[in-house]
């Protein structure tokens, strides 16, 4: 039975504390949409998408207005297109980008996700055009977003598809360089990438999903945050406790709302994903979490120790509260998306280093850092080369979604807009790492991936 003194603390939590429902996302398999004439191909998908999304904004509209829970985002994930298109005529893929924008317009979704490979462990034919479409369809579409799994435990690192991505990163960062490079927000590079999350620009609908199926994302580092606050001065273990809890409050919450949309939808419930995703919001930020837990600024030593706290509490307070907690479910650490890791950057508290130490502890990696535009493809690649290695050999997600701002300096500020924000422009270490990089070839899955 619920208490009134939970629903007041929920409507608190709503209008005081930033919390929100970050995503409802629709997973839709596009197996069926293979064919080998593109055009018909292309049809098939534009067709599946807007029969099975018709009413996903309608419907979280709706629940939202009705339970007085706000749903900032729906959005809509396929089936990796270098799949979809593998069988087809097509030598670029470009028009189906352009397809999966137009699905994504005429729904009325923010985000559409999918325009992915996954080449872990080598490419197919499928793989290598898709790859080098990404620049093109990125820059020409507004709504679709881009991933490419280089590196799992099971596989070890594709070191050639990361070095190609350092230089597919810096060919859509020229291309949209009159929106701050933009277009590189709607690319992420994975390692150990999850097929059933709901965030951009991550977000895919893997081969082993359901046919059709709602995720939600669900977040709150305003929530989280307020809740320290009550305990301030206690232990490490009061800490733990209080965020377990209101990981828990948070989950629930998230797991009504996904089920009522799957009911409503006819769709499959899959997951709720429980990212701490911070916004520009002032308040809505997990590195203000970090700072009550009694660092001065987020990037101060014991910053990394805190977030593996955070990060470990959020994940056992969900599990308490739903049995299909899934997707990348932690911390989220991105710059340009949290006020106050935007305030530690500009004050020389936080720097790309130590950002790289808090991914071996959060919940993805180094999400939306902008460097300045003269970066080397090299050095792109170099960075995605040790986040990847951190999620082989730890066996978890990371992820780099990183923004080389053509003629911008460090210090400049890059404006996105929306969730995106704005932020500062990073340092970044300017030795050379040609030579690592084109070696080229496999880094081998490393001994603890001999599980079996």
């Amino acid at each position: 039975m619920i208490r009134s003194m939970e629903v007041i603390e929920t409507i608190k939590m709503i209008q005081e504390e930033c919390l929100d429902i970050r995503t409802i996302t629709m997973g839709i398999s596009l197996r069926d949409c293979c064919h080998s004439e593109s055009k018909i191909s292309r049809a098939k998908i534009y067709d599946k998408i807007t029969r099975l999304a018709a009413d996903l904004v309608k419907v979280g509209n709706n629940i939202e207005k009705e339970f007085g829970i706000p749903i900032i985002n729906k959005r809509v994930s396929v089936t990796p297109i270098s799949i979809i298109a593998e069988s087809s005529d097509e030598e670029d893929y470009v028009k189906f980008a352009e397809t999966l924008d137009e699905a994504a317009n005429t729904i009325g979704v923010n985000f559409i996700g999918g325009f992915s490979a996954l080449v872990h462990k080598g490419y197919t034919i499928g793989d290598r055009k898709l790859i080098r479409s990404i620049p093109e369809a990125l820059s020409s579409t507004k709504l679709v977003c881009s991933s490419v799994n280089v590196a799992t435990t099971k596989a070890g690192i594709n070191m050639d598809a990361i070095k190609e991505m350092g230089e597919v990163i810096k060919r859509t960062a020229h291309l949209s360089e009159k929106q701050d490079s933009l277009a590189c927000a709607k690319l992420v590079v994975f390692a150990n990438v999850p097929e059933d999350n709901p965030f951009m620009a991550g977000a895919f609908h893997g081969v082993g999903e359901p046919e059709c199926v709602i995720n939600v994302g669900v977040s709150g580092p305003g929530v989280v945050k307020c809740a320290l606050e009550k305990v301030k001065g206690a232990d490490f273990g009061t800490v733990s406790e209080t965020i377990k809890k209101t990981a828990f409050k948070i989950t629930r919450m998230g797991q009504l709302v996904a089920q009522e949309a799957s009911k409503r939808l006819g769709v499959e419930f899959g997951i709720v994903d429980l990212s701490l995703a911070p916004t520009p919001a002032v308040g809505d930020s997990v590195a203000y979490i970090l700072e009550e837990m009694g660092l001065e600024k987020c990037g101060a030593h014991g910053t990394t120790a805190a977030l593996a706290l955070l990060n470990d509490a959020v994940k056992k307070g969900g599990v308490m509260a739903s049995s299909y907690v899934g997707g990348l479910s932690g911390a989220f650490i991105p710059v340009s998306e949290d006020a106050g890791m935007i305030e530690a950057v500009k004050s020389g508290a936080l720097t790309l280093e130590k950002l790289e130490a808090m991914t071996c502890v959060c919940s993805v990696g180094l999400d939306m850092i902008a460097v300045p535009g003269d970066t080397s493809a090299h050095t792109i690649a170099a960075i995605i080369a040790d986040e990847a290695a951190i999620g082989v050999i730890n066996n978890k997600t990371t992820a780099v979604r990183i923004i080389p701002a053509i003629g911008k300096k460090i210090g400049d500020i890059v404006e996105f807009g929306g969730l995106l924000g704005s932020g500062p422009v990073m340092k970044v270490n300017n030795f050379s790492s040609e030579e690592f990089i084109n070696r080229g070839g496999r880094i081998p899955a490393p001994i603890n991936s001999l599980r079996n």
